[in-house]
């Protein structure tokens, strides 16, 4: 509040001394025309005298009142009331010395009064207005006791003090009507500013990226995550066509075709696909636009979770169901193979049904596992020392002759739950050892330091992962054996991740697959 009132004030005294500006001219000018008053029958040589010492006071009135408004002192009411009390002094005085009001003098306190109106915004208008009157009736009482009473001409100086009162009537109502008009547009500039900042807040607080374009594809406004999604800042107020090419061209299209609503995109700083979506905010596409962008990676992940949150429902109600009735198959299958040793096809038949129902046990185990990757206690692990321990574990358990080749520094600590690292590096460990060549140096866990993370690398000199799996590669159900479940890889993801670590492939440059631990990542910030 208290800045408005300062520039309130700070216009009335601009105002102030702009009137004063308009003083001194009027001054210049009323100088320049005392040779043409010189020449007015109606002057007489003393009168004539008088002219340029009242103008010279005048003047010094002038600069005396540009220095009180240097200073702000006194107030602006009293200082503006006083100016126009001055003022119409000094324009009657100079009407009188010219002869009255036939001089043509008087006319000059209109365009003053005018002008003390609108700059006192409506007040002492009509305050003013009678000073002038009052003075222009002393005037003409003047002239009618100092014996030219046949010079008084009493019409024109009523005429005129009605015109001084209309003036400044039409100063107080123009006045008004310009403080209505201000205090609205200020308010409009309050609302406008509040809504750009509720516009700024509600576009930096959506889930998607977001850019602003106009009619000229001239970007206007866009958010920060648009900005992470795309990898680029461009320059507000730059062309499209510049700073981001790749939104360029689909835009150009959709203008010529609305029905394509979206498309998917690629930038070049960008890190995952995106979907563009376009939305028109005028009534036909040659105007304003807003461009969606979407994270096609973060919808999966959407969709994955709904997914996985139905199918968390449907184990919890059907894990025990299932359960009960594969261990009755899976004994029943026992009791039979037992009752006829001697028969080879029933023999095939009973083991056929053992290995389905461990298969379907395996797959209930893990769906049931989805459920507990929240359920972490993570601890200091000396990884060295514990790989040595799980190659023992792991050679012994899974009957392998040949142990796998570890690689890792002593002095190497990692923070992860136990049991959650014994189940994801057994799970990629029996993988590397199903599909490598299963000869010495064939498996290798190998851990370094990249950067500022410790990774673990288990690598196979088996087949690569065929490159149109890799996008499904840690998607739940997508296996390519067809004894597999499709879950191991994601299992083994998600508790990686709710240990705060990173499971990636990567395709070594001499052939073969490794699985990646990356340990302590948190969004590729450092720990």
């Amino acid at each position: 509040m208290n800045l408005k009132h300062r520039s309130i004030s700070d216009n009335h005294w601009r105002s102030l001394a702009l009137f004063n500006v308009f003083r001194l001219l009027i001054i210049i000018g009323l100088m320049v025309g005392m040779l043409t008053l010189s020449r007015n029958p109606l002057l007489d040589s003393a009168n004539l005298q008088l002219v340029p010492p009242t103008l010279g006071v005048y003047t010094l009135f002038a600069l005396f009142f540009t220095w009180a408004i240097r200073q702000r002192k006194p107030s602006f009411d009293l200082q503006l009331s006083f100016q126009v009390m001055v003022d119409v002094m000094m324009i009657v005085l100079l009407m009188h010395l010219g002869g009255g009001i036939k001089s043509g003098l008087g006319i000059l306190l209109l365009p003053y009064l005018a002008a003390a109106g609108l700059i006192a915004r409506g007040r002492m208008t009509l305050f003013h207005a009678s000073m002038a009157t009052i003075a222009l009736l002393l005037e003409l009482v003047w002239q009618y006791l100092s014996g030219d009473a046949a010079d008084v001409n009493s019409t024109s100086s009523a005429l005129l003090s009605v015109a001084s009162f209309a003036v400044a009537w039409l100063a107080f109502r123009l006045s008004r009507y310009a403080e209505e008009n201000r205090v609205l547009a200020e308010q409009r500039s309050v609302d406008l500013a509040n809504l750009a900042q509720v516009n700024a807040r509600i576009l930096q607080d959506v889930s998607d990226g977001v850019f602003v374009v106009d009619e000229q594809n001239i970007i206007r406004q866009y958010n920060e995550q648009a900005a992470r999604l795309t990898g680029l800042k461009p320059a507000i107020g730059s062309s499209l066509y510049a700073d981001v090419p790749e939104l360029a061209t689909p835009l150009i299209r959709w203008r010529s075709q609305p029905g394509v609503a979206t498309e998917l995109v690629q930038t070049a700083g960008g890190r995952n696909t995106l979907r563009a979506r376009f939305v028109p905010l005028s009534s036909d596409g040659n105007g304003n636009v807003l461009i969606y962008l979407e994270d096609m990676a973060r919808l999966r992940r959407e969709a994955q979770q709904l997914k996985l949150a139905a199918l968390g429902r449907l184990t919890a109600n059907l894990a025990h169901e299932i359960r009960n009735p594969l261990g009755a198959i899976s004994q029943a299958a026992e009791l039979l193979r037992e009752e006829v040793p001697e028969n080879a096809v029933l023999q095939k038949l009973t083991r056929i049904i053992n290995d389905n129902s461990l298969r379907l046990e395996r797959m209930v185990k893990e769906v049931l596992e989805l459920n507990r990757r929240d359920r972490v206690t993570r601890q200091e692990i000396r990884l060295a020392d514990w790989l040595m321990t799980f190659n023992e574990q792991f050679t012994l358990q899974e009957k392998i002759q040949q142990p796998i080749q570890i690689e890792c520094d002593r002095k190497v600590l990692v923070h992860f739950d136990s049991g959650h690292l014994q189940q994801v590096l057994w799970n990629l460990a029996r993988n590397g050892w199903r599909y490598c060549s299963q000869r010495a140096g064939s498996l290798q866990i190998i851990v370094t330091r990249q950067h500022d993370f410790w990774v673990l690398d288990v690598l196979n000199d088996g087949p690569s992962v065929p490159t149109d799996a890799l996008s499904q590669l840690f998607e739940p159900f997508f296996t390519t054996d067809s004894k597999g479940t499709g879950l191991g890889l994601y299992i083994a993801r998600e508790i990686c991740a709710a240990n705060g670590a990173l499971l990636e492939y990567l395709a070594p440059p001499r052939g073969g697959a490794c699985f990646r631990i990356v340990f302590e990542y948190s969004d590729g910030q450092k720990i």
